[in-house]
């Protein structure tokens, strides 16, 4: 007889000490990113992180990144989207705002509609599909579908494995499409020299904007809110910003390993049989997204692997990091359609979830 998710043996980590824990991921983080970098992945040092926290966790590792170091990680990404936001963005979208938005609605209902099939083919109980299937916003889909009773194991199982799915299916896209072959990769100054103005605005913003950010209670406001006030200080030029490698590289591996360590071995054999669903749930909304990409590549006659980050339905931060490690990519537009489909899946994600959730019942 089938022993039920409680009863499962405790993993070879769990009984460890968190020194020996956080070794190990270290260690497999410093060694899968630093295959990725040679061969030459975007964001390698992000998903080798990544990639080490799913490991340890599904083989069942106890450490947690503490959530100040989190907020802090999330604080800094923000910091790396506002500087990515220049005056153009707001021409572009202003411009642009009619095809943006169809295109974000598109992706909602195509989401709303994978988890509707779910939920109504009884892949998952309940409503997780639903909630489970939403583009963005994970963390925010879990504590609501947590709320309206839905298993939040299973959501965050969807939710996080469509993080790493789209993680890495943009990480390889942007490496065949960046065409930066004829390129000579600049060399990385881990340590540059610190400008003294630049780094305190960058430290001070990361100081204040984390805690008003959660203090707010808004979802994803430590990133919300350094990235809200740092656009506007950057885009007037009341200030600017510096982000040394050595510090992207902590946030990227914070974040890291704060999506892989949620992979635990209950939840996956939770969700094992419908692994298959899941996935092509996954790939399908990909693939939709792919179709938006092309669309609107032709349209605006821009390149394809902007088009594509700008319409993947990851997490913006995710996709930032990517987005900046991929060298020719229009970062402006990508973070555009990406924070306008951000501000939509906070606006009418969970209405729409319930809507769903009632026609399931």
């Amino acid at each position: 007889m089938d022993k039920s998710v409680d009863e499962i043996a405790p993993a070879r980590l769990s009984g460890r000490p968190a020194t020996l824990q956080w070794a190990m991921i270290v260690a497999i983080s410093v060694l899968v990113g630093g295959v990725l970098e040679m061969m030459g992945i975007p964001a390698a040092l992000f998903l080798g992180p990544m990639a080490a926290g799913v490991v340890a966790g599904v083989n069942g590792a106890t450490v947690r990144v503490p959530i100040t170091f989190y907020r802090i990680a999330q604080g800094i990404i923000g910091i790396l989207i506002a500087e990515s936001l220049t005056p153009q963005i707001l021409t572009t979208f202003q411009r642009e705002w009619l095809l943006f938005v169809p295109v974000v609605l598109s992706v909602l209902m195509a989401s709303s509609l994978l988890g509707y099939l779910i939920s109504r083919w009884r892949v998952l109980p309940g409503t997780v599909g639903v909630w489970g299937a939403s583009p963005g916003g994970a963390t925010a889909m879990v504590l609501m579908a947590e709320a309206f009773g839905a298993d939040a194991r299973l959501v965050a199982f969807m939710q996080y494995l469509r993080v790493i799915f789209v993680a890495a299916a943009a990480a390889i896209v942007a490496r065949f499409f960046a065409e930066v072959s004829d390129v000579p990769a600049p060399a990385v100054v881990w340590f540059p020299a610190i400008d003294p103005a630049s780094f305190s605005w960058t430290v001070a913003l990361i100081a204040l904007g984390v805690p008003f950010g959660v203090f707010l209670k808004i979802p994803a406001g430590a990133m919300l809110a350094p990235m809200v006030v740092g656009t506007v200080l950057h885009l007037y030029d009341y200030a600017s910003f510096q982000l040394p490698e050595w510090l992207l590289v902590i946030g990227y591996a914070l974040i890291g390993w704060s999506i892989g360590l949620s992979f635990t071995r209950q939840v996956v054999r939770h969700a094992a049989r419908a692994l298959p669903q899941i996935v092509a749930s996954i790939l399908a909304l990909i693939l939709f997204c792919c179709a938006l990409a092309f669309l609107l590549s032709r349209i605006l006659g821009i390149d394809l692997l902007t088009a594509y980050l700008a319409t993947s339905p990851g997490g913006m931060d995710s996709i930032a990091i990517i987005a900046a490690a991929s060298g020719k990519v229009d970062l402006s537009l990508v973070m555009a359609l990406q924070a306008v489909r951000f501000f939509f899946v906070l606006v009418l994600g969970a209405p729409i979830a319930r809507l769903v959730a009632r026609w399931v019942r």
